[in-house]
């Protein structure tokens, strides 16, 4: 039997991926844990579902219990001889599961996507202030390489 399943999410998973996203520092400030879940996430699950070039994935247990997340979003550039590169956002795994390779599955099952839709990249944007975030990237073999900026509106 399979130690975990990789499966596009579905709205039936909301409450679970919202309560992953809320489950660390940065998170439980800025998402919104109920149930039923806020109709912002619904709304945003919905456009997310209906887009081809974005997968919301869940990770879970042969029982059925949501352990991770992450969303996959294709971009098709015209840059590097039109390319297409997958980036990859959201990731979460529940904190009782940290720790035990989970995420790294997630990751290595992440690549083995984007290279099937042909990708010739792939990545990831990284709070400053996740330090474990950044050492487990980098042992996956991801490369600091850019600097990046955002603006809230």
């Amino acid at each position: 039997m399979a130690e975990f399943v990789f499966r596009r999410a579905s709205q039936d998973d909301l409450l679970a991926i919202v309560a992953l996203l809320a489950d660390d520092e940065l998170g439980k400030s800025r998402e919104i844990l109920s149930d039923p879940v806020d109709q912002a996430y619904v709304a945003a699950f919905e456009v997310i579902d209906r887009d081809p070039n974005q997968l919301l994935i869940v990770t879970t247990r042969p029982d059925g219990r949501v352990i991770g997340t992450m969303q996959l979003t294709f971009l098709t550039h015209l840059a590097r001889r039109g390319a297409m590169r997958a980036q990859i956002e959201a990731v979460r795994v529940a904190s009782d599961e940290r720790g035990a390779g989970v995420g790294e599955k997630m990751f290595r099952w992440a690549m083995a996507e984007a290279r099937s839709r042909g990708c010739s990249l792939v990545q990831l944007t990284t709070d400053q202030r996740r330090p474990d975030a950044h050492a487990f990237y980098s042992k996956l073999g991801f490369t600091q390489s850019h600097l990046g900026f955002k603006l809230a509106l």
